[in-house]
């Protein structure tokens, strides 16, 4: 999109190479765009593609950090510096430490608003998202506090900033990891088996921009209803009242529809012969928003839409399927952890970050189940524009399990976990899905896996459902079953089976395969490494993907609607990717993949 390069041609980093060397750390396997990685200028993009402004500064770049006792006040000085946005813990960072519930980790860095930024504008500043509780200061006074490690937040710094010159920034940020109630996914603090490094702090990237001071727009989300063929867009401004939002439609530069409405109300858009977003077609619009005072333009930005629709039926035989835009479609594609050798959670550049996307169409999946875990936006944007369903998890936490009963209906008990843990996690799961919920790509919400923390399942599974009826709700894969949301959904490995049948939802096969392969230079380390079955060469890999898949296709007429396969990518000690953990092997044949794979998505078709 035009707006997107634009803005991105706006970088400005304030710490440059030159003032302290910086190098990756360690001696890790790295992936090929960490030689990419401008450390005057890291992942320099535009960071928030469904409300584009063309005026902005990134900050990432080398800033100075220290470690104190979580209690201690601010060093007086750094102990050294940190690339933003790596974690502390990775390569990337320039640093890889770890850092202890009982410490505290500081970032300090400089900026200066422009001039011109100053009339009628406040300024505010932006985090993509930072691990776990942040305390964010300015020219040493306190702008504000987030806890959450997935999703953005920002402060209007305005009241903070000097009249001019340069401007401090700090951040305090303390993590607990595993040893709290708070969502972590695979973090802990003593990697092992499937759990992974910790990550702490920084890991988006930071920014700020200028905003009107009169109004704005905080916030564009979209809903689609393709049988009347009408869009639907939700405009949140800092202000309701006499303002009005005006909305225009457009698709290869011409204008299809303008409506406008009130301030806080919502716009809906009739489009006549609408091309639907599909996996095949991914269509995507153009929006343009414009905040009016009198008819005055006050506030205006840029985004996009897709007209699409998520829902279940049942098929001429009786079973429940998923729809895709009233027809059935099987979803099938990889659990993806996104995890990187060198940045951890942070993809080293975004080419990197659309490889993973890009290597997934390739192999003839149409899905992916993003594995709690939470992207940077640009991520979803991606997913977006390449045509991918994504199945979007809740990052667990408060692991502490019951009785997990996962081959039989109804049984298991919960996790135990204090009134505290669980308001926490639905504020932070809310929080996930307003943010990913932007995003035409993202078709479902797995609030719990495998057991993991997994408390009030029905509870849950209505308060998602009823807070965002327009996609489906896996209530817990893998789990302990319940009857509640859209569908059951099983794990077995390695090979696919159905123990379990479920007439009145859709039925998945949520995690299967996890076939090994180490490939000598290419590991995380040199032992530990396992896979829930190991072969030595790509062809024993691919023959027994393939013999997997041919029974998938079984299955599914027996009534499966959608597998995911363990996993995209080799992750520390896990061998069981499609490729490599740096990226470099593809451990399969990716003819063969992508043929049974296409089988299997259009195994449905009518």
């Amino acid at each position: 999109m035009k707006h997107l390069l634009l803005a991105a041609a706006l970088f400005g980093c304030l710490t440059s190479a030159a003032e302290t060397p910086w190098k990756p750390a360690g001696d890790r396997i790295k992936t090929r765009w960490a030689a990419e990685v401008d450390p005057a200028a890291p992942l320099p993009e535009y960071p928030r593609p469904t409300l584009v402004r063309s005026r902005w500064r990134n900050l990432n770049g080398l800033w100075n950090y220290s470690l104190t006792p979580a209690g201690a006040a601010a060093p007086g000085e750094a102990q050294g510096r940190i690339l933003v946005p790596f974690p502390i813990e990775s390569s990337l960072s320039g640093v890889q430490r770890g850092v202890t519930p009982q410490e505290a980790l500081w970032y300090e860095t400089t900026f200066e608003v422009p001039a011109a930024w100053r009339r009628g504008n406040d300024v505010l500043l932006h985090f993509g998202a930072v691990d776990w509780r942040a305390e964010v200061y300015v020219n040493d006074l306190l702008v504000g506090s987030h806890t959450g490690g997935y999703t953005p937040f920002s402060f209007d710094i305005t009241p903070a900033l000097s009249a001019k010159g340069v401007q401090k920034l700090t951040v305090k940020v303390t993590d607990s990891t595993d040893k709290g109630f708070q969502p972590h996914g695979k973090q802990v603090l003593e990697p092992h088996g499937i759990w992974y490094t910790p990550v702490t702090g920084i890991w988006q990237t930071v920014w700020i921009e200028p905003v009107p001071a009169a109004n704005r727009i905080e916030g564009i989300t979209t809903r689609s209803d393709i049988r009347a063929g009408v869009l639907s867009v939700d405009v949140k401004t800092a202000r309701t009242g006499s303002d009005r939002v005006c909305v225009t439609l457009s698709a290869d530069g011409k204008t299809l529809a303008e409506r406008s409405s009130m301030a806080g109300q919502p716009v809906h858009l009739a489009v006549e012969h609408p091309r639907l977003w599909s996996p095949d077609d991914p269509y995507l619009y153009d929006l343009t928003v414009t905040l009016l005072r009198d008819g005055r333009v006050i506030d205006r930005a840029e985004s996009y839409a897709a007209l699409r629709e998520i829902a279940t039926g049942r098929d001429a035989n009786g079973i429940e399927r998923m729809t895709l835009n009233g027809r059935p479609l099987f979803h099938f594609g990889p659990l993806d952890q996104g995890w990187w050798p060198d940045g951890l959670y942070t993809a080293p550049t975004d080419e990197a970050l659309l490889y993973d996307i890009r290597f997934t169409k390739q192999l003839g999946f149409n899905m992916i189940r993003k594995h709690i875990k939470v992207e940077p936006e640009r991520w979803y944007w991606h997913c977006d524009r390449e045509g991918i369903l994504v199945w979007q998890d809740m990052p667990s936490g408060d692991m502490s399990t019951g009785k997990w009963e996962p081959h039989r209906y109804g049984a298991g008990t919960d996790a135990a976990r204090s009134e505290e843990s669980f308001a926490n996690y639905y504020k932070e799961w809310g929080e996930i899905m307003d943010f990913c919920g932007r995003h035409p790509s993202v078709v479902v919400w797995v609030p719990y896996n495998e057991a993991w923390g997994q408390y009030r399942a029905e509870e849950v599974a209505d308060w998602t459902k009823r807070r965002d009826p327009s996609r489906l709700v896996n209530p817990a894969s893998g789990g302990n079953y319940r009857d509640c949301g859209d569908m059951l959904d099983l794990h077995n490995y390695p090979e696919p089976k159905m123990y379990l049948y479920d007439a009145k939802r859709v039925n998945v096969l949520g995690e299967y395969g996890g076939i090994g392969l180490p490939v000598e230079g290419h590991l995380w380390s040199a032992d530990k490494n396992w896979g829930y079955i190991e072969f030595k060469t790509r062809e024993d890999v691919t023959d027994r993907y393939v013999t997997y898949a041919e029974k998938l296709m079984e299955l599914v007429e027996r009534g499966f609607s959608a597998a995911v396969y363990t996993q995209t990518t080799d992750v520390e000690g896990e061998v069981n990717g499609l490729v490599t953990y740096d990226r470099e092997v593809v451990k399969v044949d990716v003819d063969r993949l992508h043929e049974v794979n296409r089988r299997l998505v259009r195994s449905l078709d009518l």
